[in-house]
Order: C-alpha cells, then sequence, then structure tokens
C-alpha cells in the first residue's frame, strides 16, 4: 500500500485541474456568439433550394406543357395556369423572406444603459421553474376556516411536539412536506391506495432530498411506494382500535375517523368523494420567484438590466427584446420587431410548398395511369416533390404552433415554462389518484383552475384576456397586416401590461386575491 503523503494526490490534482480546464474552455465557447458565416449559411441554402423549385416546375414542367411536347404532362392551358399561381406564391414568398432577413428583432443594448449588478436581497433560485415534485405536492390547501381540534387531551405528546415545530418559523416547510407525506399513506381514501399500518412512515420526507427522491420515484410508478415496517414502531390506529390480544387485524372492520383528521378531504374520483363537500388537502403551487425584480432581470453577460420579456440569445451573442427563438432559416433571431414579418413568411411558404407539392403529385399521377408503361418520370421533379412534402409538414406544425403561442400571449421560451408546470402537475397528479382515475384527475385539475386559473391563460404574466387581444398585440389591429409584409411590428418590445392577476413583482396570485372584477 503506497504511503499517504503530498505526492500520492498529485494525479488527482492534475485529473481534477484538466476536467476544469475543459468545463472552462466549453462555457468560454459557448459564450462566444456564432461566427457569421455560420449564422447566414442557411440563408444562402434556403435561397439555393427556393431556385431548385424554380428550375424544375417552371422549365421541366410548365415549359413543356405551354411548347405542347411530346413528353408534356398537361395542355397549354393547364401549363399557363400552373405558372401563373406558382409565380405569385414564389414571388409572395421571395418578398416575405427578405422582409423577415433584413428586419432586427430588436436589441435590448440599443435602448439600455450598462449598468452594475443589482445585490440580491432574497434567497430565491435563479431560475424560477425549479420546484421538486414533492415540494409541489406538499402544497398544503389553505381552508378559510380551519376546524379546530377538541381531542387534545387524548394526543398530549403529539400536540405539544407539533406546537413546538410550528413555533419555529424555519421549519415550516419541511413540517408541512412532513404532513403531507403522513396524510398521503394514513388516508386510504385519500389516493385511493391501501392504508399503512405505521403512522411514522414518511417522517423521513421532512428531509428535502428524501423528499424529492420519494416524489420521482412515485411519479415514475405512478403509485405511492410501500413503507418498510419498523420494529420498534406501532401504529396508532391499531393500538386504539384493536385489542391487543388480536393477532390479526380485522380486514372489514375500519376504525372511525378521529376529529384531527376530518379537516382531510378525499379527492375527487374517490369513493368518499361524493360524501364530503370540504376543501381539498392539496392545490396547486406555482412559482414563487419574483421574476420583475431588477436582480432577476439583470444579464451578466450584457451588464445592464433587460427589458421586460427580453431574453439574452447564446447564437447572436446579445440580448434580444421580447426573443421567441433564434432561426437558423433567416439567420438571426425572431423577436419583437419582425415575428409578425416570421409569421407572415411561414403561411405564404406554406401555401407555396403545398401548390408545388400538390401539382406535381397530381399530373404525375394522372400520366402514370394514363400512359402506364409509356410514362418515364422525371427525377428531378421526384426530388422537388420530396423537398416539398417536407416543407409542407415542417411550416404547417411551425404556422400552428406559432398561431397558437401567439393567441395564448406567449413566446417560444415562456411556452417552455408553461410546458414544464404542466408536466410537473401530471406527475403530481399521479401521486394523488391511480393511473386509471381519469375522471378524478380531471376533476382535481378543475378545482385546481377554479382556484388559481388556467395554466398559460390566467397563469400567464402577459396575457391580455382574451386572444383576439393577444393576436392583435403582435400581428396588428388590421386584417390586411396579418398577410402582408408591410409597414411596422406593433410590438415595440419595450412596454407590456402586465396581468392584473399577478403582484408587482410578477407571482401569480389565486384567485381570491385577484381584482374584484376578475374573480
Amino acid at each position: 500500500m503506497a504511503p499517504n503523503g503530498p505526492g500520492t494526490t498529485q494525479p488527482e490534482h492534475k485529473c481534477c485541474g484538466v476536467v476544469q480546464e475543459a468545463r472552462e474552455k466549453r462555457a468560454a465557447r459557448r459564450a462566444k456568439p456564432q461566427p457569421w458565416i455560420i449564422r447566414k449559411f442557411a440563408i444562402f441554402m434556403t435561397v439555393a433550394l427556393t431556385a431548385y423549385a424554380f428550375y424544375v416546375y417552371i422549365g421541366r414542367l410548365c415549359v413543356p406543357m405551354i411548347r405542347r411536347d411530346s413528353g408534356a404532362l398537361g395542355g397549354r392551358g393547364m401549363g399557363i395556369g400552373f405558372l401563373v399561381v406558382f409565380c405569385i406564391f414564389g414571388l409572395i414568398v421571395i418578398w416575405t423572406y427578405e422582409k423577415i432577413v433584413f428586419t432586427s428583432p430588436g436589441y435590448a443594448k440599443d435602448y439600455v444603459q450598462k449598468s452594475p449588478a443589482p445585490v440580491i436581497k432574497n434567497a430565491f433560485p435563479t431560475w424560477w421553474d425549479t420546484e421538486s415534485e414533492a415540494e409541489l405536492a406538499a402544497a398544503r390547501y389553505q381552508s378559510k376556516n380551519p376546524p379546530a381540534t377538541h381531542n387534545e387531551h387524548k394526543e398530549p405528546e403529539r400536540h405539544n411536539t407539533q406546537s413546538s415545530m410550528r413555533s419555529r418559523p424555519d421549519s415550516v416547510d419541511n413540517e408541512d412536506v412532513r404532513h403531507a407525506s403522513i396524510n398521503l399513506r394514513r388516508k386510504a381514501s385519500q389516493n385511493g391506495h391501501a392504508e399503512t399500518r405505521d403512522e411514522n412512515v414518511g417522517i423521513t420526507d421532512a428531509i428535502p432530498p428524501v423528499a424529492a427522491v420519494r416524489a420521482k420515484a412515485t411519479a415514475d410508478s405512478g403509485s405511492t411506494p410501500r413503507p418498510e415496517r419498523s420494529g420498534h414502531s406501532r401504529s396508532l390506529s391499531s393500538s386504539q382500535h384493536q385489542p391487543p390480544s388480536s393477532p390479526h387485524r380485522d380486514q372489514t372492520h375500519r376504525p372511525p375517523r378521529s376529529e384531527s383528521q376530518s379537516h382531510i378531504q378525499p379527492l375527487p374520483g374517490t369513493a368518499s368523494a361524493e360524501a364530503e363537500q370540504k376543501p381539498m388537502m392539496f392545490t396547486r403551487k406555482p412559482p414563487t420567484t419574483p421574476i420583475l425584480l431588477p436582480e432577476y432581470r439583470y444579464c451578466h453577460k450584457d451588464g445592464f438590466q433587460k427589458p421586460l420579456r427580453a431574453h439574452h440569445c447564446r447564437a447572436c451573442g446579445t440580448c434580444v427584446l421580447k426573443y421567441d427563438h433564434h432561426c437558423p432559416w433567416i439567420g438571426q433571431c425572431v423577436g419583437a420587431r419582425n415575428h409578425r414579418f416570421f409569421v407572415i413568411f411561414v403561411f405564404w411558404a406554406l401555401w407555396f410548398w403545398a401548390w408545388t407539392f400538390a401539382t406535381l403529385v397530381g399530373v404525375n399521377a394522372h400520366a402514370a395511369s394514363v400512359r402506364e408503361d409509356l410514362f418515364d418520370i422525371d427525377g428531378q421533379q421526384v426530388a422537388i416533390m420530396v423537398l416539398s412534402g417536407l416543407f409542407v409538414l415542417f411550416t404547417t406544425a411551425l404556422l400552428w404552433t406559432h398561431v397558437d403561442m401567439i393567441c395564448d400571449g406567449q413566446s417560444t421560451v415562456e411556452s417552455l415554462g408553461v410546458r414544464r408546470m404542466h408536466e410537473r402537475e401530471q406527475r403530481v397528479l399521479k401521486r394523488l389518484h391511480s393511473w386509471w382515475d381519469f375522471r378524478g384527475k380531471r376533476q382535481t385539475r378543475k378545482q385546481w383552475d377554479a382556484e388559481w386559473g388556467r395554466i398559460g391563460k390566467e397563469g400567464n404574466p402577459w396575457w391580455l384576456g382574451s386572444a383576439r387581444a393577444n393576436w392583435e398585440a403582435t400581428m396588428g389591429a388590421k386584417v390586411w397586416m396579418w398577410f402582408l409584409p408591410i409597414g411596422k411590428s406593433p410590438d415595440d418590445g419595450l412596454s407590456y401590461e402586465l396581468n392584473p392577476r399577478f403582484d408587482h413583482e410578477g407571482r401569480w396570485r389565486p384567485r381570491k386575491e385577484w381584482p374584484e372584477e376578475l374573480r
């Protein structure tokens, strides 16, 4: 065995140094913006594909029809009609593409002065979507009139223990997590699983790492994990309602509910849910980070406080106003100033490629059915059919997604946070309901929506109250502005109206705290 000494740790220091150096180089490389030629390369490729489509469609399909060549796939009238429609769509696509490529999305550095970084006073996480499943599931429902307990003389030790823990302000969160874990296992009708015999099960869930691991395990399996039985602990319910001499517990006998458990409401969809009309035990827990405070809007890479809804683009190396996403097909970001033109371009590109695909497939299929053995298909037309079909699928999905997000008042990067919240809430519902209890999950979500509002709608800080208002804020109030790339975008990227369902720091408030006219 090698002796302990400074020489034995030298290889470890070298290994750690190499790893640390590699991480620093990777971070420095990621912090640099992409070279100009890489960001603009897709533009040249897009122009080349469009030019090739023009050549094949006009030169190899329409011109032979107009000249009445022997191998033409149609007559002169068909060729002229196809040519006119194709050119109209093609010119509009070129016009909209030129507009989106040369219109800046709006950069925050042009409107904001550099400033020192503010001091973070509150110990909130820097990213507002880091709550674990255990913390989301442990959001206790706050009833307006909590029931008073009358069995204090029956459980003096337990009452004293809970009172002492409630008097400690630094143990509130752990207390909620502990009670949530205990009640989930103690109440059989609460989640549809079997009732446990050990009341002390779940005490270790007061430790946040243990609670997070248990929550992740139960979310993946869709059921509550079975607790380990302790040899020195016994169940409170069995000691009170079962004689000590009984070797087996009567499976048909159910102990009466104690008054301390009377405030727990079975979840919708369970057997006793219809008999009891009391508040739920668990409620929705939205993110609590004050996203509008200066310390959470400061960009340390650019050295200034970002405007509302602005984000830093790693590819461009700067903060973009109302950042949506970085699009390689246009060589820059989609933001506040060019989002309208981007949607218009995608709309007309869909029509252009759909017309190309439909006409090429149609005339070739008709010629193959009529001429049979004499028909020889053009390979270049097949290539354009494949490319146009792929672009039709791509532009359809892209247009649908952006129309939906605009009507919801969200950008692409903001919709990711909404999707994460939906996914976390779905994992919480798996803990509270069996996998087959779809009705119970739906009713639980409806009750959460009744208390908080809908995620992505009332729960969106930039929602303007209706889909039409959100659409006009980005695309304009005139109908012609939705289809023609004329004028400027109505969104300046600097001023936005905050949803009154949020407080001045950007926290989502429950319905009872909304303005009276919005409840």
